[in-house]
């Protein structure tokens, strides 16, 4: 396992980075989820991200569990803030100081820690004053329940303001937590130069596109029994627009590219994620233990100029690369 600085800090992450949306507290059984995690450790992750929205809470919960009795000082522990959670009151969601404050407390208590290394914006707040939010933040970290703050699916316009009034403020943000793949490349155009310019990293959820780019989905068949697609809790909505014959095929056309350096599929998915030098680490998630063992061999790939072409080659027409679809609400989710 390789480690890399997180944006401009002295926090290093584990590359591959285990991530427990959509599964832990949902879709697994706890022992499995205590299994993947342990198969994780084990293959040298260190860095663990989870939500305090993902299963309302549970999430946090099974992870604390299944970290419980480890050395806390060997971990990186990630969480977010901002989606609804609890009995969804009207201060039960976003980034006010209310909730902000009462969020890291309840994490914290279902982490079973005292302290989070990285807290994270999950959305940005269009109806709470930033300098409110970037306030309690700033706040947060002195009181010394989260080391560094991060944030997830910003535009490059809302980095440069938060960055500005965080440094105001005593501290960086140190990360943006975006989906990204080799088919979902919306950041490259505006975000990744304006995380460049500010000194933060990514952290990247879906590099292979809720499992499409796998291959296991192919064009023209019925979707596998028990995958993401036919998974009603919520994978399902999510991979829907990869769902296509177009995009199968062309993902079908990576194989060759696949089996020339001696990788699966998915491994070349996450290797092509790491390729990016401004990507800290690549989320991954599992509903068992040998998925962690094979996704992590990632870390050993490196792709060459030629590979990232045919990748490129092959994927071409099923791209997306609009900046305006970075996963920010224009409204606050209620």
């Amino acid at each position: 396992m390789a480690y890399r600085y997180l944006g401009n800090s002295g926090l290093k992450v584990s590359e591959i980075t285990y991530g427990n949306w959509l599964t832990h507290g949902s879709q697994v059984e706890n022992d499995v989820a205590t299994k993947s995690v342990h198969a994780a450790l084990d293959a040298g992750i260190t860095t663990f991200d989870t939500a305090d929205v993902y299963a309302n809470g549970a999430a946090e919960t099974v992870l604390g569990e299944a970290l419980k009795g480890g050395r806390r000082e060997s971990l990186e522990i990630l969480t977010k803030v901002y989606f609804p959670v609890g009995p969804k009151g009207p201060n039960d969601t976003g980034l006010s100081r209310k909730h902000i404050f009462e969020g890291i407390n309840a994490s914290l208590q279902r982490l079973n820690t005292d302290y989070v290394d990285l807290y994270q914006a999950h959305r940005y707040d269009v109806e709470t004053p930033l300098e409110e939010t970037i306030a309690a933040f700033g706040d947060v970290v002195r009181q010394g329940k989260a080391l560094y703050i991060g944030v997830s699916e910003w535009t490059a316009d809302q980095l440069r303001r938060g960055q500005s009034l965080a440094r105001e403020n005593g501290f960086s943000i140190v990360s943006n937590q975006p989906q990204y793949s080799a088919l979902w490349r919306v950041i490259e155009a505006e975000v990744i130069p304006a995380s460049k310019e500010l000194g933060i990293s990514q952290i990247v959820w879906s590099p292979i596109a809720q499992g499409v780019l796998t291959g296991k989905y192919l064009p023209g068949q019925p979707l596998p029994e028990g995958s993401r697609a036919t998974d009603d809790k919520g994978g399902d909505k999510m991979i829907q627009r990869y769902l296509n014959d177009e995009t199968l095929r062309r993902v079908q056309e990576l194989k060759p590219v696949a089996e020339g350096l001696g990788v699966t599929l998915a491994q070349l998915a996450v290797a092509w994620v790491l390729a990016n030098d401004n990507v800290a680490a690549a989320l991954v998630g599992a509903s068992r233990p040998e998925q962690i063992t094979e996704n992590i061999k990632a870390s050993e790939i490196t792709l060459g100029a030629d590979v990232l072409k045919k990748i490129d080659d092959a994927l071409a027409g099923s791209i997306e690369t609009d900046p305006a679809k970075t996963q920010s609400p224009e409204t606050r989710l209620a």
